[in-house]
């Protein structure tokens, strides 16, 4: 049996048992807490397991394993990055959030101050880093499927990437957030299995002797010791001053950005307890911080053993490193059937995290926009429950279209850099006003909308006129170039517009309510009336 047609067997495995998941799901789902909280049922461990399956997206398992295949050093900031995030996310939001909501971001925001520009603003941010974050999984799905099958053709991997959005939109459109949790679970398992197994046997081969394997890389990256030293990527002589502004950038938007991601925060509400809100979060950074630990031994062993040109000849942004590495690290020991049986089950661990996560994105976009702008925005909080519902998977359709469409465009793209571009969106966008709303007295509505709208426009209007869209032969429009920002990441930049924005709009508007926030302070920290508030 060849690899493709293992490799197909065992993802057509996986989609039909998350599939019945899915519509077993679907039946539990009567209320609107069951399909956008999961009826809040599920324990600490189950969620935790469910966030890191949430977090440890094609990004995390293609993506930076390419990267620190092609940049070594350079490339393991991704991993520090991604990880240490969640520092951020557990001391600062995870039970604050818990306790003040009730299904979206913008029930906190919205408590205090006037809810329909607040709400409004949340919404679109919502669901513009969502599209930007669904735009890597789809990346990554067209590699994969490129790889796998031999597709090297652009319309090839479009008709995968559209194969990959219908199947999402099943998912949400039917199961809600019971069935995404338990999709989540499962890839969770799958994925932490996968990359322990090849982890395992790749420092294995190496004596277990993670010196010689760093060495052995360097080597054949044809890049000597630079290779492990930092300069390959960011900071160059060619970019000069604004490679290692970019690099701060980076660090900047991967270590906040976590906070602000919402469909990370959507995941805080459904547990029953600010405690267990707080425990997930502990579950999560113990089986996200173990699997980026793997990703460096998975990047490094992708270098060693498959090497930088065969990586660069597959996919020029170093997206199917972790298969290759699979497939040549199971044909060395087992033979070239070992081989073929173990990339078809990191091709099919792989496909499992793209669809997971993209589910769990769609899930939040369209959350937010029945719950946000449809119901308490457009008609002002007269609708049933059933009516936000039926507005939320038709959302889930427009908004699963527009990733889709985007996705095409974007192929050339390295996944874990498309991911560092959410980020830094989340953190511009929504990240100011979380932190103002949960802990500056004197924030208000004028302060919440401008930072909101000062942040995400912002960061868009940079990434819109640097080399990621223009100017490149990777970038998403080839042929043009109207680039004038040096920059591939805009957080150094819009992140400080976001909060200042909030500060300035603020200290300009005369609004202000000590009581609400009073009970807010108390909410958030106790718990105490939290259904309660989620309902003004």
């Amino acid at each position: 049996m060849s690899h493709t047609t293992l490799a197909t067997v065992l993802f057509l495995l996986f989609v039909v048992g998350t599939l019945a998941i899915t519509f077993w799901a679907s039946r539990q789902n009567k209320t609107a807490a069951d399909y956008y909280a999961g009826g809040r049922a599920f324990s600490a461990a189950q969620n935790g397991l469910a966030i890191g399956g949430d977090y440890m997206s094609a990004a995390s398992f293609l993506g930076i394993a390419g990267l620190i295949a092609l940049y070594g050093y350079d490339g393991f900031l991704y991993s520090i990055g991604f990880l240490v995030a969640w520092l951020v996310a557990l001391l600062l939001v995870a039970e604050l959030m818990r306790n003040s909501g009730k299904y979206t971001m913008a029930d906190v925001l919205a408590f205090r101050m006037s809810p329909r520009p607040v709400r409004t603003a949340a919404g679109v941010s919502t669901i513009v880093v969502s599209i930007f974050y669904l735009l890597a999984q789809m990346v990554g799905a067209g590699a994969l499927v490129g790889l796998l099958l031999g597709i090297t053709s652009d319309s090839g991997k479009a008709l995968t990437i559209v194969g990959v959005g219908i199947l999402m939109i099943v998912y949400v459109v039917v199961g809600g957030m019971k069935g995404t949790t338990w999709v989540q679970i499962v890839k969770a398992v799958l994925l932490m299995g996968g990359a322990t197994l090849v982890t395992l046997l790749v420092l294995g081969k190496y004596g277990f002797n993670v010196s010689g394997l760093i060495g052995e890389a360097a080597a054949q990256s044809g890049k000597g010791a630079a290779f492990t030293e930092p300069g390959l990527r960011y900071g160059t002589d060619a970019q000069g001053i604004w490679g290692k502004f970019d690099l701060i950038s980076l660090g900047l938007a991967l270590v906040l950005g976590t906070a602000g991601l919402p469909h990370i925060l959507i995941r805080f509400y459904t547990v029953p307890t600010a405690k267990d809100a707080r425990k997930s979060v502990l579950w999560g950074i113990g089986i996200i911080g173990t699997f980026y630990l793997l990703t460096l031994v998975l990047g490094f062993g992708a270098a060693a053993m498959v090497g930088s040109e065969a990586i660069r000849a597959e996919n020029a942004a170093g997206n199917t490193a972790a298969p290759q590495l699979a497939l040549a690290i199971g044909e060395a020991i087992f033979g070239d059937i070992g081989g073929t049986i173990l990339l078809a089950v990191i091709a099919a661990v792989a496909f499992a995290t793209i669809l997971a996560v993209v589910a769990g994105l769609t899930l939040a976009s369209s959350s937010s926009f029945a719950h946000d702008l449809y119901a308490h925005v457009f008609k002002r909080g007269n609708v049933t429950e059933k009516q936000e519902i039926l507005v939320a998977r038709v959302s889930a359709f427009v908004i699963g279209a527009v990733a889709i469409g985007l996705g095409i465009l974007a192929q050339a793209q390295n996944v874990a850099f498309l991911v560092a571009l959410a980020f830094a969106i989340a953190a511009s966008g929504n990240l100011p006003a979380i932190l103002y709303s949960l802990f500056w007295k004197r924030f208000n509505t004028a302060g919440a909308v401008a930072s909101i709208y000062g942040g995400l426009v912002s960061a868009l209007v940079l990434v819109i006129f640097s080399p990621v869209v223009s100017g490149r032969p990777t970038s998403l429009i080839k042929d043009m170039d109207f680039h004038w920002f040096p920059m591939e990441n805009p957080g150094l930049f819009s992140i400080p517009i976001g909060f200042l924005c909030g500060y300035i709009a603020t200290r300009m508007s005369k609004e202000y309510n000590e009581s609400k926030y009073a009970e807010m302070e108390v909410r958030s920290l106790t718990g105490v009336g939290a259904e309660k508030a989620s309902t003004h």
